[in-house]
């Protein structure tokens, strides 16, 4: 039994919180732009609809995440769920509220009862995009932690300018990544205008990933974090580049290289550790200390081997029978008054 059993799993948490952030990324961001990008019912239903097939896989990945940090990290599973449960719990009403409004959307036609499932298609899809940056910039950055390996702080230690600057990176970048695949799924002029919304979201989400990724960086950062943190800004770069070319396919995958980057940097920041204390570096809970048991990460290395390339066989297949692009054309008329 490898020793090291604890830095796989910490490596395999890493890559489903960048694949949960890469897909539910887009999916957040599409929910923002159902407002100032749609201008009537049908453009909010063509939007909607270019994630109506996928938004629930992408959530899988969220579960997974969790559910393999409750099992192979309990002790860091107990502290992050305790000190981080207000924003963690309303990011959880959040997306249970959002899933039922794009099921509830559609079931009556009156203007108004899908007006005010859309008012919770945005909210709840910009509020976790916010608050999902502010929990892991508090994560990475540290929290009062005392020699119980205990959270000892309150919700005001949450709220902090490195924190409030995370979440503005994490809205600005999802929501300009969810424009770049509406323009990648989209025909007509909905399709030019995600294009332009894009256009205008990139340089603001470059500017936040350059200041607080380097600050990060200062703080807690090395070698192997840097290089993510300039892939991250490289690929947002070329990413906008690509939008102007009208290159979407590479205009999309390159967002989604910025965002993977970048959550990978702020991992390759985190470890050894998985939970810094800001009292004393003594508290700071690691990788190893925080581990199950090895029989235990043995066992669930062995399910993982098996069942991560059939979930994620299942989703390609899933994202290439969804692939068609789709138009007003597409929508037929409402019919509520």
């Amino acid at each position: 039994m490898s020793p090291h059993l604890h830095d796989v799993w910490f490596v395999l948490i890493a890559a489903l919180w960048i694949g949960y952030f890469f897909l539910e990324g887009f999916d957040f961001g599409i929910g923002v732009l159902t407002k100032p990008l749609a201008r009537d019912r049908t453009e909010r239903r063509v939007l909607i609809n270019t994630i109506g097939p996928v938004w629930d896989g992408n959530e899988v990945w969220l579960i997974t995440a969790g559910g393999a940090t409750f099992a192979a990290f309990p002790d860091w599973y107990a502290t992050l769920f305790s000190g981080f449960y207000l924003p963690l719990l309303a990011v959880l009403v959040c997306l249970i509220l959002r899933g039922v409004a794009f099921e509830y959307r559609h079931k009556r036609p009156e203007e108004r009862w899908q007006r005010n499932w859309e008012n919770v298609i945005f909210w709840c899809s910009l509020l976790p995009a916010f608050l999902w940056g502010a929990i892991f910039a508090n994560m990475v950055r540290g929290v009062p932690i005392g020699p119980d390996k205990n959270y000892t702080g309150d919700l005001l230690d949450l709220v902090n300018p490195h924190a409030l600057l995370g979440g503005a990176l994490t809205l600005v970048l999802f929501t300009f990544h969810g424009a770049v695949f509406a323009s990648l799924k989209t025909v007509g002029e909905i399709r030019t205008r995600a294009r332009r919304y894009a256009a205008g979201l990139g340089p603001v989400a470059a500017v936040l990933a350059v200041v607080w990724l380097g600050w990060t960086q200062h703080d807690t950062g090395n070698g192997r974090s840097l290089a993510a943190l300039l892939v991250a800004v490289v690929a947002l770069l070329a990413a906008l580049v690509m939008n102007r070319l009208g290159r979407e396919g590479w205009a999309f995958a390159l967002s989604g290289v910025a965002i993977a980057a970048a959550v990978a940097m702020l991992f390759l920041a985190l470890f050894p550790d998985v939970m810094p204390s800001s009292l004393d570096p003594r508290w700071s809970l690691t990788a190893a200390d925080a581990a199950s048991s090895p029989y235990t990460l043995k066992i669930m290395t062995w399910v993982a081997a098996v069942m991560t390339p059939l979930v994620m066989a299942y989703q390609a297949w899933t994202y290439w029978v969804f692939r068609k692009r789709i138009g007003t054309q597409h929508i037929p008329e409402p019919t509520g008054h």
